[in-house]
């Protein structure tokens, strides 16, 4: 079983993604053009999703006697590749905001995976919510890449 510390740190770098995903998608609906409700309602609810992760997240790290990270610029092991997507917010039109989008999922993916890979040694519990916690990111995901698609077909 591993240390609570090394549990934590994992949490909270899980914590930092989410930090950072509610930011983008904020951004995001900021940047996009008022018409683009479908678009700045699914991106509402992906941040809500990870406000609600956050929570879960935070719980966890309280219950194993850490505190929660609030940030999102500290370095962190998982959380990492996540700071490349802010480079790419630089234009507002809705082809580079979904790619944008989906890059930050991508991100999250590797993120989450790494997790996985550092829990084996988690408790059960803790292994479950990731891994659900992931799930539910992937769908995300695949929700953003197939509204990119589409949005390449119709720019074609």
């Amino acid at each position: 079983m591993k240390e609570n510390k090394e549990i934590t740190t994992v949490l909270n770098d899980l914590i930092k993604i989410n930090v950072d995903r509610i930011t983008g998608y904020e951004k995001a609906i900021n940047d996009l053009d008022s018409s683009e409700v479908m678009l700045k309602t699914l991106f509402s609810q992906v941040s809500e999703d990870s406000v609600d992760i956050k929570g879960q997240l935070a719980e966890q790290v309280i219950a194993l006697g850490g505190e929660p990270s609030n940030e999102r610029t500290l370095p962190g092991a998982i959380y990492q590749t996540w700071m490349d997507v802010k480079a790419t917010f630089s234009g507002h039109d809705t082809g580079s905001t979904l790619e944008a989008c989906e890059f930050g999922e991508d991100a999250a993916q590797k993120a989450y995976q790494a997790a996985i890979k550092a829990s084996t040694d988690f408790p059960a519990d803790i292994k479950h919510m990731i891994s659900s916690q992931k799930n539910l990111l992937k769908m995300s995901h695949d929700l953003i890449r197939t509204q990119r698609d589409q949005h390449k077909e119709m720019a074609s």
